[in-house]
């Protein structure tokens, strides 16, 4: 009987996204790479078969809904299940509230609230359907929790990733699947570090343990974690992955 667990990852060109569709595979995991830039997505998946692993990659813009159901068809399609759904894929933008412009302020809730709505409402709906006692993973933020400026709308969509972990795992846990989030703080990923220039990655540095970013890879284990019947006992939780960065406050 062939055991090997099946996990999509949204966002998984770059950034944690991608270090966790890595460690996934590495761990003997199917991967399917979902993001929307399909030509990074591939590389990933290039990667993974060069060392020894499986994977597809699937273009999704997960603002859409159907995008998303037509991703986990897809990796059901392929592969004959779907195990594990990391919704990841996210947005920022760094903008004064009164300065953010309306077209901006939209982009960052589809993509990281309705994205992640999205892949909760279709994964959990196959996992259901198929009877699969899966885990359903969202990537929720410290600023789901602290406030910072310029980062109105961000604030906005990762506080609703909490709430919504929150309720999905209380609706889903009769059918057996668990549904958890981490919340990470200062990753060293592209979004980090487009805020260089304003000065904001050396201030994020100071407020954490070591004085450092935290490294992709390391939100990947922690995600690898909650994945496993060894998180049996975490649902509807968030994991802060912050390296303090919410407690030294």
């Amino acid at each position: 009987m062939d055991t090997k667990r099946v996990a999509v990852i949204t966002g998984s060109a770059s950034g944690i996204g991608k270090s966790t569709a890595l460690k996934f595979a590495a761990e003997g995991d199917r991967v399917v790479v979902a993001d929307f830039n399909e030509q990074a997505g591939q590389a990933v998946v290039d990667q993974i078969k060069a060392n020894g692993g499986e994977a597809i990659c699937v273009k999704t813009d997960v603002s859409k809904y159907e995008d998303v159901e037509a991703l986990v068809d897809q990796a059901v399609k392929t592969y004959g299940r779907i195990d594990v759904m990391f919704n990841n894929a996210g947005i920022g933008r760094l903008t004064p509230v009164l300065d953010q412009k309306l077209e901006d302020y939209h982009a960052v809730i589809n993509v990281n609230q309705h994205g992640v709505a999205h892949g909760i409402i279709a994964a959990g709906k196959k996992m259901r359907e198929m009877g699969i006692h899966g885990v359903i993973i969202n990537t929720a933020s410290v600023f789901g929790f602290l406030a910072s400026p310029g980062t109105f709308a961000y604030h906005a969509s990762k506080g609703a990733v909490i709430m919504m972990t929150k309720s999905a795992a209380l609706e889903l846990s009769p059918h057996g699947i668990r549904v958890v989030a981490v919340a990470p703080g200062a990753v060293d990923t592209p979004i980090i570090q487009g805020y260089k220039d304003q000065g904001l990655v050396d201030a994020m540095k100071s407020k954490v343990m070591g004085n450092k970013l935290t490294m992709p890879e390391q939100i990947a284990d922690t995600v690898y974690l909650l994945s496993t019947p060894n998180a049996s006992a975490i649902n509807g939780s968030v994991v802060m992955a912050d390296e303090g960065y919410a407690s030294f406050k």
